[in-house]
């Protein structure tokens, strides 16, 4: 294999190649997720691509508080802790460009964008999405294709140079612009149809003339995926499930071009095999961020129905109760998504797919009650019967004495799960590796 290419691009390279190879990339910053990351890509010995987005993370802090080089380091340290190789280790910008600017006019946001895109390359981050696909307060109500690519080819100059003067390896770069909303619509009626062939040629067409017209030959060359509408989605309370018929001729597209993939946003909750036809149709590059928190949402329910039953209540987390108070106090995240009385909304804050209460784990008093809540349940034994009826899959893996019952022990494998069908899907010895399905984390 080509040592000159980077890990993803090898990757790229072998899925090409005809190989069924592909990459998941993990978009989330939650410890007890990242920590379930590290032990499904070790389990399964791939690559580990996080990615940050631009509203978590950005030059100001984003809503995690970090910057590009924070969040760098804090995943990092986590990986040393975990005994998780820093070669397998790959760090991601998603969505980077005027996103968290919409609101200001396209002079000031694009300002805003060239400074995001120079701190995320300068701190080493490998991938780059580049999505200047939103338009800014005085754009036009639609952006055309032409103005999306100089744009984003304007970004990718920006991070070369930034990755040059702070001697990172070259990034590669994801282009695109029909790219879903970040974190899932806020209702599926506002989901796509699979992008086109023809939209695709075009957007593929137009970033070239844009990255060639502006120099930039060597970045193009290091563009190895385009987004796409491949027909998946979600919103609070449906999942638009993966059709391989419906987008087949997108695939037999992608197919005639050389070391290009498609790379499928709002894969969250599509069916495992799904996964697989995904990455064998060349959407080779699978997204996932709110399936994982709402793994750990779920987790963490069940540990507090279980501290409920063995805690007394003066004593209890109440996690669940600062978690809608806090929600409730800071509505930003999450009223524009969840329509209807304050009854389904109440509903739909707690079980939402959209998972819109994962902006707020990091919140003081949100994160004070998880750890009395793991607190509370590390000092006692779990009764075998309360981890069956709460957590019966975790259950099954303590019986066989491959699992243990502490808090995080527990949540890191709930997460886990949901992780592992990504990195079956994309691991070349996928088969093998779905014959053992029931053997993770």
């Amino acid at each position: 294999m080509n040592q000159d290419l980077s890990p993803i691009q090898q990757v790229i390279k072998a899925h090409r190649r005809g190989e069924p190879a592909g990459l998941y990339s993990v978009c989330c910053s939650h410890p007890i997720v990242l920590s379930a990351a590290m032990s499904v890509a070790a389990r399964y010995d791939t690559l580990l691509l996080v990615e940050a987005t631009s509203n978590q993370v950005d030059q100001f802090g984003g809503y995690t508080g970090m910057n590009p080089a924070q969040f760098r380091d804090y995943v990092r340290r986590l990986a040393q802790e975990r005994g998780f190789p820093l070669e397998r280790l790959v760090l991601g910008g998603d969505h980077l460009g005027p996103n968290a600017w919409q609101g200001r006019p396209a002079l000031e946001a694009m300002a805003h964008a060239d400074e995001l895109v120079a701190a995320y390359a300068a701190a080493g981050f490998h991938k780059i999405h580049l999505d200047c696909s939103m338009r800014c307060a005085d754009d036009p109500a639609t952006l055309d294709d032409e103005t999306v690519a100089a744009r984003s080819a304007r970004l990718a100059a920006i991070a070369e140079a930034a990755a040059a003067q702070a001697s990172h390896p070259p990034p590669v770069y994801v282009i695109g612009t029909e790219v879903p909303v970040p974190g899932g619509e806020s209702s599926l009626l506002d989901a796509g149809a699979p992008t086109s062939p023809q939209a695709a040629k075009r957007t593929l067409d137009v970033h070239c003339r844009a990255f060639l017209g502006a120099g930039l030959h060597a970045a193009w060359r290091r563009v190895i995926a385009m987004v796409v509408q491949p027909g998946v989605d979600f919103d609070h309370s449906h999942i638009q499930h993966y059709d391989a018929a419906q987008a087949a001729s997108l695939s037999a597209f992608v197919a005639g071009r050389p070391g290009l993939v498609f790379e499928a946003h709002s894969t969250d909750y599509q069916r495992e095999s799904s996964l697989h036809e995904m990455v064998r149709d060349h959407f080779a590059i699978l997204k996932v961020g709110p399936a994982a928190t709402f793994a750990l949402r779920e987790g963490l329910l069940a540990l507090c129905q279980i501290e409920d039953e063995l805690v007394p209540r003066e004593q209890a987390s109440r996690l669940m109760a600062v978690l809608d108070e806090v929600m409730l106090a800071k509505p930003e995240h999450w009223r524009k998504h969840y329509p209807g009385s304050s009854e389904e909304q109440r509903v739909m804050r707690r079980y939402g797919l959209s998972d819109r209460c994962r902006y707020y784990w990091n919140e003081a008093p949100v994160a004070a009650a998880v750890e009395t809540l793991c607190a509370n349940l590390d000092a006692i034994e779990i009764p075998l019967p309360l981890l069956s009826q709460h957590l019966h899959e975790q259950y099954l893996e303590v019986l066989q004495g491959q699992l243990g019952t502490g808090a995080r022990e527990l949540l890191e494998d709930k997460v886990g799960r949901v992780l592992a069908q990504y990195a079956r899907a994309c691991k070349r010895n996928a088969a093998v590796a779905v014959d053992h399905a029931a053997s993770i984390c």
